[in-house]
């Protein structure tokens, strides 16, 4: 009898074995949570020929309706801020928390913008950018911690009560979107000589929100209608449809595996990103958190260096959800609920698929 059992089979179904050790580890083994991972996703749709940074205003309003919604969930860091071994650095936002021009742990949406030439034309651009929230987060997979789930609304999210800040989401992240804020986190009572750097954040797509049936804010706040969500079937059906009628592009529909948040624009994502590299260049920023948009991203973990370092990483973190999970139980510390109530926001209004 030929024998199949490649050695791609196998790191698949060592991972998979080893992510089923951290589920029950963490309690995810419940029917119940582990059914939400199946259930319908939502879509969001950021239409870039809509988008005009709101001119008038010192900051775009979707900016700082998160800013708003989210305030009371940013990081107050404990000072002075400890390097723990063997870094010999932190990372700390604290002292530009009015930073909106880029992602950071007190901004977790910008509108970016770029000037691109395009058939002999120079267009002015508007990127609104957040989490993407993927269809297959390579993030959550390579937690090492099992601190990020995925929701059934699609909604990718951080558990701060969980998270160590090793970054190790933003280094697997295509377009590197979480961001770490030292002086905060689990690893201060744990080890903080040891391990640990603080927490990272980034977008949840207002998850409470979504939980009591209504829109992320920076959807609702957004006057040009440049934001929609809805079944991820119709967002995406919506976003070949006017891309089609414009004779533009779609992103986020493929890269990374395919992901819940899309985009539709008149000139290519090539060239946004390119004038994104160009710009970030001659200001010489190599600050994270102004993420360019590159086309044909590949997903991580369909690797065969994802899979091996999946499969390496479950079983460490079956135990550190275990450990963890001890941990704040003996501290009388109930775990937070990272899987609200499914809501479908499609249900709430009807889309007009010529008006988002």
């Amino acid at each position: 009898m030929k024998n199949n059992f490649s050695r791609r089979t196998f790191l698949k179904r060592a991972t998979a074995a080893g992510l089923l050790g951290a589920l029950t580890a963490t309690g995810m083994s419940n029917p119940a949570k582990a059914a939400e991972l199946h259930g319908e996703k939502l879509g969001t749709l950021i239409d870039l020929t809509r988008c005009d940074g709101c001119p008038g205003s010192s900051t775009p309003l979707c900016v700082t309706a998160c800013r708003q919604h989210n305030q009371e969930r940013f990081p107050e860091p404990q000072k002075p801020l400890k390097y723990y071994w063997p870094q010999k650095k932190v990372e700390d936002w604290s002292d530009k928390r009015d930073l909106t021009t880029r992602l950071t742990p007190y901004n977790w949406t910008f509108v970016d913008k770029v000037k691109v030439e395009h058939n002999g034309i120079q267009h002015e651009v508007h990127v609104p950018r957040r989490c993407m929230h993927c269809d297959n987060p390579t993030c959550m997979k390579l937690c090492p911690f099992s601190a990020i789930s995925k929701e059934s609304t699609g909604a990718v999210s951080i558990d701060d009560g969980v998270c160590f800040g090793g970054a190790k989401c933003r280094d697997v992240c295509p377009w590197g979107i979480p961001q770490r804020q030292a002086g905060v986190g689990l690893y201060l009572q744990v080890a903080p000589d040891l391990a640990g750097g603080g927490v990272m954040y980034k977008c949840d797509l207002c998850s409470d929100l979504l939980a009591v049936g209504k829109k992320p804010a920076c959807i609702q706040a957004c006057p040009r209608e440049a934001l929609t969500i809805g079944p991820r079937e119709e967002i995406q059906a919506l976003a070949r449809k006017k891309a089609q009628d414009i004779g533009g592009y779609v992103y986020g529909d493929l890269e990374n595996g395919g992901t819940s948040t899309l985009y539709i624009s008149s000139v290519p994502f090539e060239k946004i990103d390119q004038a994104i590299k160009a710009d970030k260049k001659q200001k010489e920023d190599n600050s994270p958190g102004r993420p360019g948009m590159p086309v044909k991203v590949d997903n991580y973990l369909e690797s065969e260096k994802g899979l091996f370092y999946s499969a390496l990483l479950a079983p460490f973190a079956g135990a550190a959800a275990a450990g963890i999970t001890a941990y704040r139980t003996l501290n009388g510390d109930s775990a937070k609920s990272s899987s609200p109530n499914p809501v479908n926001p499609g249900e709430e209004e009807k889309h007009d698929h010529n008006n988002p």
